[in-house]
């Protein structure tokens, strides 16, 4: 399995979303803090964060006797950058060209 689909099966459950929310929000936290508010075992949130270390969206850091999970955006920014920015960059400009001209067609018409 390549990186890219390593990240897109890491983002496809609700759970591993959460969980990157909550590092996003906060980062550097412990199994404990993260698992706190969710509805599952220790071991669950334990193979979903094994899961996003795998795709590369968090690392981890000893720091003493903790374990500390830190949020990795660079995966999701490369699948921004191949394929979502490279389709969208078209059509957002012609999206704005159109409104532009919408609302020039709309401002003649007005009395």
């Amino acid at each position: 399995m390549n990186d890219d689909d390593l990240v897109f099966k890491a983002l496809a459950d609700p759970t591993r979303r959460a969980l990157l929310d909550r590092l996003f929000v906060r980062d550097g936290q412990t199994l404990t803090e993260l698992e706190s508010g969710l509805a599952m075992t220790r071991f669950g949130v334990m193979k979903h964060l094994r899961l996003l270390a795998d795709a590369g969206l968090v690392v981890t850091r000893r720091q003493g006797r903790e374990k500390l999970h830190f949020l990795n955006p660079v995966p999701i920014r490369s699948i921004h950058d191949r394929w979502i920015d490279k389709y969208t960059e078209r059509r957002t400009a012609a999206l704005l060209d159109l409104k532009s001209e919408l609302e020039r067609d709309e401002t003649k018409e007005k009395p």
